[in-house]
């Protein structure tokens, strides 16, 4: 043999064990020997015969694999769909609720709610990433030494009903709470973090005595539409008791704006004295078409949804 065949056995030898190398290199050479003597028999010439051999081999290490049963992968066919099934689950809500917490510390007990959401959005994609290690390093050693977890057998009698059609997507319910938790973040980060005026002083955009009666209120009317995304999601559906509350919960939020916007007692006075064009009736203008506007979305998302319960119950 060449010594692109003593090349080759000496690349698959370094990934078997100590033991194991004289046998395998034994079978190996026999191996590669054989098919040669073939291809030779058949007027082709040793040399390419070798090299088509050894090509047809394929990589050293992966050979050597085969050779001591080793699987060349992190997470095997034995525990892959556990594994999958348990990140995915963990996934879900564990960086949610460590993300929330950080920042509703970092607001409230730290004192610092402008950094409040970078802390939350840094502290849940820390927490994704650990989780995805640790639970794939539990797996992985798992299948390595093919520790036996005792699993139930698979059968027919396992098999999920056929899910309903859900009109409602994680992806739509995800977005959705989002959007009410920045708003929510929003009251107290423009009071912490106020607008620069026009004099270089900073002031909060609404007015900061509204914390001792109607922003707590609106916050608390934000917070219980994240439930009813999270009851809507549940449901995989709009029904007419969502409808219903729905409709509550944004005239509760909807009504107070408005009175408040109209009656001039949502934005801050002393931000508003700084604006000539918000003195001089700017205020009221933003006022009419923030309210119409926010009645109108109001309008809309009623019946957007009731059409929704319609159609599935017609």
């Amino acid at each position: 043999m060449t010594s692109l065949t003593d090349r080759y056995v000496a690349a698959t030898l370094r990934s078997v064990p100590t033991q194991r190398r004289t046998e395998i290199a034994t079978e190996l050479r026999a191996s590669i020997e054989d098919m040669i003597d073939g291809r030779a028999d058949g007027g082709q010439d040793r040399g390419t015969a070798e090299r088509e051999v050894l090509t047809e081999l394929g990589n050293p290490e992966q050979l050597a694999a085969r050779y001591t049963d080793r699987r060349l992968q992190l997470i095997g066919p034995r525990y892959f769909l556990l594994w999958w099934r348990l990140l995915r689950t963990l996934l879900t809500f564990i960086p949610a609720i460590v993300g929330v917490l950080t920042a509703a510390v970092k607001a409230t007990v730290d004192g610092e709610p402008g950094a409040a959401i970078g802390a939350g959005v840094v502290s849940a994609m820390q927490t994704a990433v650990q989780i995805a290690f640790w639970v794939t390093v539990v797996f992985a050693v798992l299948e390595r030494t093919n520790t036996p977890l005792d699993l139930p057998e698979w059968s027919v009698d396992r098999l999920p009903e056929a899910p309903e059609e859900r009109q409602v997507t994680l992806v739509d319910t995800c977005a959705s709470i989002l959007f009410l938790l920045i708003a929510i973040a929003f009251l107290p980060w423009q009071h912490f973090q106020p607008w620069l005026a026009g004099d270089g002083t900073r002031l909060p955009m609404i007015d900061p005595a509204l914390w001792d009666s109607w922003l707590p209120v609106l916050a608390a009317v934000l917070l219980a539409n994240i439930g009813l995304e999270l009851a809507k999601y549940r449901a995989r559906r709009w029904t007419w008791p969502l409808v219903a509350v729905k409709a509550v919960l944004d005239l509760a939020f909807v009504v107070p704006l408005a009175w408040l916007l109209l009656t001039d007692r949502l934005l801050n006075p002393e931000l508003v004295q700084r604006f000539e064009w918000l003195r001089e009736g700017g205020a009221q203008d933003v006022a009419r078409v923030t309210v119409v506007f926010a009645a109108v979305i109001v309008v809309w998302g009623v019946i957007d949804s009731a059409v929704k319960v319609r159609r599935h119950t017609a």
